[in-house]
């Protein structure tokens, strides 16, 4: 039904013509009078034969009478009711495309060509007996043909599952590592804190070393002050005062990178080791001029080369031949060999750096240096270098730990001779006049630099100036220069 109100209307649309339009419509409607009184011809024919007519008779009368019509190509779809000129009306397409295409074609070849003409707008209850359209088998090739394609495209998805876990391989082993870097962030903090709670446990509570020579222990005033303080997940500090011939001491704990995932597996290929350093800040008035380093040889030679202080004023000290001595492996750094005696005293060698100590207690000593002019906040400083052991050995560094109140004591006591003295003190005023001029030359330079800059801006200046400006700054410094230049004349009152 809503077939037959569309083509309804279409008629009703044909039938209605426009302004200026008559002669087109009366062409049109004559035309449309011929094409059905030609139809109604062919429709008498076969309907004389209508009645027990063979089947295969009909197919060829029908496609004899269908073939002496105009072939025309299948138009698109319409929706919409639109005007004459661009659908065509109930009964078949326009008569101006009909009359195009019946000029275009010739009659001979119009029989050859197939039956294309479609029925889609056509009703089939006022046109009856025509050939219903039937679609021809199709060959084996076609059909075959997209059941295969259809085959493939079932096959695609599980190709691409398949290939789909290959693409998050990358992302497993991110996922991977992410989880195994966050485990070894946690164990590896906690293993850090562990090793610096045994330290502080070990030397730092009731009754240790710290605690007998130093009245003030940890990062507060309070007893329930913390010990350490935590700077990073591998850096600890521990500081102590209250006691003489020094302001305090501070000691920084750096441990290895564990919390670190790829630190730590860079030191299992590059092995590094758990160190512990100790600053004292020694009182102006307790240390006299001594500059002294201990270390491994090849150490010592570096900070001979590096340490500023160690540079300008001491050299490699050779072993004594009339005395006791620290082990071959150690090198010793001194101002004076007078110094180096002093230092390294009988005790020393025979707790930590002779022959025999050395090897069962001096595992963990890397290095110290004393210097009152070191090149910092705190010009007098004694500092300690060593190596921390495991938690469950680290009472092996007792005798190392021993050695920093013993050099306090030691250095705060300690006096040269009036000769090495002498020669300390002419070191020493030596480097101050160099300081001094080294200052005076910086000084003269940053003098010349504001000159310059100054000169600079003032160029700049006369350059912006125009002309008129600039002929009266010259006349203005001409009068200034005559004015300079004429005689001074005293004007007296005569009486």
């Amino acid at each position: 039904m809503a077939k037959r109100s569309s083509s309804l209307l279409s008629l009703s649309s044909l039938l209605v013509p426009r302004s200026g339009d008559s002669l087109f419509y009366l062409i049109a409607v004559l035309s449309l009078l011929s094409l059905l009184i030609h139809r109604l011809s062919l429709s008498s024919v076969s309907a004389a034969h209508f009645e027990g007519f063979d089947a295969d008779d009909d197919d060829d009368v029908i496609e004899s009478s269908i073939s002496d019509l105009p072939i025309r190509s299948h138009p698109p779809p319409s929706t919409t009711l639109t005007s004459l000129s661009d659908h065509e009306s109930h009964h078949g397409p326009p008569i101006s495309a009909v009359d195009s295409e019946i000029q275009s074609q010739p009659s001979d070849s119009a029989a050859s060509k197939p039956l294309q003409t479609s029925f889609e707008y056509w009703d089939e209850d006022e046109f009856e007996g025509l050939p219903e359209k039937t679609q021809m088998p199709l060959d084996v090739n076609e059909i075959t043909e997209p059941a295969t394609e259809v085959e493939k495209e079932e096959m695609k998805p599980k190709e691409s599952v398949k290939r789909g876990l290959s693409y998050y391989t990358i992302e497993i082993i991110c996922v991977a590592f992410l989880i195994m870097f966050l485990i070894n962030y946690f164990t590896g903090k906690k293993e850090n804190e562990n090793i610096a709670l045994a330290w502080a446990t070990t030397f730092a509570t009731k009754n240790s070393i710290f605690e007998k020579n130093f009245s003030l222990l940890g990062v507060g005033e309070g007893d329930d002050s913390p010990l350490l303080l935590k700077e990073g997940q591998n850096v600890f500090k521990f500081y102590a005062s209250g006691r003489r011939f020094c302001q305090g001491l501070l000691a920084t704990i750096e441990l290895k990178s564990r919390h670190d995932l790829i630190s730590r597996l860079y030191n299992m290929v590059v092995p590094c080791k758990d160190e512990i350093s100790f600053e004292v800040y020694m009182n102006d008035d307790a240390m006299d001029n001594v500059i002294f380093a201990l270390a491994k040889k090849k150490a010592a030679k570096s900070m001979q080369k590096e340490e500023r202080d160690l540079q300008r004023f001491a050299t490699l000290v050779s072993q004594p031949s009339n005395r006791k001595w620290v082990v071959e492996e150690l090198g010793v750094v001194s101002e004076s060999k007078e110094v180096a005696g002093d230092l390294i005293t009988e005790a020393v060698l025979e707790q930590v750096f002779g022959e025999k100590a050395f090897e069962k207690f001096g595992k963990g000593f890397i290095s110290m240096h004393f210097s009152d002019q070191y090149p910092g906040s705190h010009k007098k400083i004694l500092m300690f270098k060593f190596a921390i052991p495991d938690i469950s050995h680290m009472t092996d560094m007792t005798r190392l730990v021993a050695l920093v109140p013993y050099y306090i004591d030691l250095i705060g006591r300690y006096k040269l001779s009036s000769q090495a003295r002498s020669k300390t003190e002419v070191a020493r005023n030596k480097l101050a006049q160099e300081v001094y001029r080294e200052l005076q030359y910086a000084r003269q330079e940053e003098l010349q630099r504001k000159k310059a800059d100054r000169r600079k801006i003032m160029e700049e200046a006369e350059a912006k100036l125009n002309a008129e400006a600039l002929r009266k700054k010259e006349a203005k410094e001409r009068a200034r220069q005559l004015k300079k230049s004429m005689p001074k004349v005293k004007m007296t009152r005569a009486h």
